[in-house]
């Protein structure tokens, strides 16, 4: 069965959504996301992805209290991404309380430091952060192309140790559109063992099921939650 993630992006310590990862398509959900965490949990679900914002955008961990709040007063399972770059950072994630981190940029920028990360926690709790745009690698908060292949960029990580992929396809997320079966088909072809995390342009019950048929192990939804496309009991029955 597919692993439900619901998502929390934290700005200004507020619960929020982008579109396109656009910081100034921002729209605010809530105040306190520990409010939005406790009612994940209050409908059965057991993961969290929280992305700290203000930390992708400044390259170090901001929102590191809001993590703790969470994972202090609830019992879901974090992975928690945005701004980590060092090991200072990393450190600060898990004393807070998450229990993986997913990592992008520094996979770019600091290969070296992200393998000793993964040789040192292992992959299970390092998770790769794969942000793509035409299918080319996004970092930085999603305000930086490369020209890397995002299924090369995989296979190469792949090789590393990484055992957990997150991808999103930035032109999707936000959109409520659907999601990008194809690159997700894609990458399944190239591997079939990756445990593969697909996010952005969840909008429905069926696009979660189009992606189970396809063996995609996990699925992150946001915005269909917030927005009142999916219901959270919904998400629950199938965890």
């Amino acid at each position: 069965m597919i692993e439900i993630i619901p998502a929390i992006d934290i700005l200004d310590g507020k619960c929020v959504r982008l579109s396109q990862g656009d910081y100034s398509q921002k729209k605010i959900y809530n105040e306190d996301p520990l409010e939005v965490a406790k009612q994940f949990e209050d409908h059965g679900l057991r993961r969290l992805h929280l992305v700290d914002l203000d930390g992708a955008k400044a390259s170090r961990v901001i929102n590191y209290r809001v993590l703790e709040r969470i994972a202090s007063r609830t019992s879901l399972i974090i992975d928690f991404g945005g701004g980590l770059k060092s090991d200072y950072d990393l450190e600060i994630a898990f004393d807070s309380g998450a229990k993986m981190v997913t990592g992008g940029s520094i996979a770019v920028k600091d290969p070296a430091t992200f393998q000793r990360w993964i040789a040192k926690f292992g992959g299970n709790a390092i998770i790769l952060g794969a942000d793509c745009r035409d299918n080319r690698v996004a970092i930085n908060g999603w305000t930086e192309d490369t020209e890397e292949d995002i299924v090369s960029f995989i296979e190469n990580w792949r090789k590393h140790g990484i055992l957990k992929v997150i991808c999103t396809d930035i032109s999707k997320d936000g959109m409520l559109e659907g999601t990008n079966m194809e690159l997700y088909r894609k990458i399944k072809e190239q591997d079939s063992g990756i445990y593969l995390i697909a996010s952005g342009g969840i909008s429905s019950m069926e696009h979660i099921e189009k992606l189970e048929e396809s063996h995609i192990s996990g699925v992150i939804i946001g915005k269909a939650i917030y927005e009142g496309k999916i219901g959270l009991k919904e998400l629950g029955i199938r965890n």
